[in-house]
């Protein structure tokens, strides 16, 4: 129907491989179901967009400023080495937003993580920890558990 605005759905990818960690005012939080890596993706929930630009000055402002929240809790709460910021959007197209903790010491280090190993899903509820120490370095009126 002409004029009918289409509702904000996850992408099934996304909904499969990750678990939900709150919700910022433009964005869904998720964390990768990877315990390798302390790894946060930010997908604004908007329908049908693909890439930052499509985004209005205002929400591409918006999203600079809670990719920015995510980022620092990441290094200051997870004492990274180096946060790893990347869109990408090759297998999934929806927009998202990953920040990834890097440490000296991990697997893949310096490479980029995609492509180099199996993810180590999170057993008996350990991702919640990773999630709680996150936002424990949140600005708390940023983040919406609900």
């Amino acid at each position: 129907m002409e004029g009918e605005v289409k509702r904000f759905e996850l992408h099934p990818r996304l909904a499969a491989d990750c678990f939900v960690a709150g919700h910022f005012e433009l964005s869904l939080l998720l964390l990768m179901n990877d315990a390798r890596y302390p790894w946060f993706i930010l997908v604004p929930q908007r329908a049908d967009v693909s890439e930052i630009h499509q985004l209005s000055g205002a929400l591409r402002q918006q999203l600079m400023s809670e990719s920015a929240a995510v980022s620092e809790a990441l290094a200051v709460g997870f004492s990274a080495d180096k946060i790893n910021i990347a869109a990408l959007g090759n297998v999934v197209p929806q927009l998202h937003v990953h920040h990834i903790a890097r440490f000296r010491d991990d697997p893949a280090w310096p490479a980029p993580v995609w492509g180099k190993f199996p993810a180590i899903h999170y057993v008996d509820d350990a991702q919640l920890a990773v999630i709680q120490r996150l936002i424990a370095h949140l600005p708390p009126e940023m983040l919406d558990r609900a």
